[in-house]
């Protein structure tokens, strides 16, 4: 009897509550809608920042999210950006487009307004394949998407894209 009471309360312990499970859901479905805004860009952690304009298209589903869009800089330059992520156990993961290095990994958890997702680069970049994505909701119709990466040459966290968007 004691094995089993120790067994449950353990398997209590590691299950996320229902009440996790339903704000998950609906912070995924407030971030749902088309979006448009701009910031910022660095191609490299020691590179000059691009300003880009940027529209985006979101689903967001009771365990899903999906992020497609594009940012423009200068007149020439137009890169497709995206992001598609599940979540399973308090845990999101997924797969983010937009680096120029093929698709890179995503996997984190949800704090706040916000989604902490560890990116996985499928090639190096400024010196390793490891950087932080940020997915935060600002007030009832803003999203701000924010990258950081490790400077090689310093070693401090530098921001390398802040984009801000308003709900259109």
């Amino acid at each position: 009897m004691k094995t089993v009471m120790i067994a449950a309360a353990a398997l209590l312990a590691f299950t996320p509550p229902l009440s996790a499970q339903a704000d998950d859901a609906a912070f995924l479905r407030s971030l749902s809608g088309e979006w448009k805004g701009g910031g910022s860009v660095k191609t490299r952690t020691n590179r000059a920042p691009i300003n880009v304009s940027c529209s985006f298209s979101s689903v967001g589903k009771a365990t899903s999210l999906s992020l497609n869009g594009k940012c423009r800089g200068f007149v020439v330059i137009s890169r497709r950006i995206g992001a598609d992520l599940k979540i399973a156990k308090g845990r999101y993961r997924g797969t983010y487009v937009g680096a120029g290095t093929g698709p890179a990994g995503l996997s984190g958890k949800r704090a706040g307004n916000a989604l902490q997702l560890d990116i996985r680069w499928a090639k190096s970049v400024n010196g390793d394949r490891s950087a932080r994505l940020t997915v935060e909701k600002v007030g009832a119709n803003g999203m701000r998407l924010v990258t950081t990466d490790r400077d090689p040459a310093s070693g401090k966290t530098v921001v390398t894209s802040e984009i801000d968007l308003k709900r259109n």
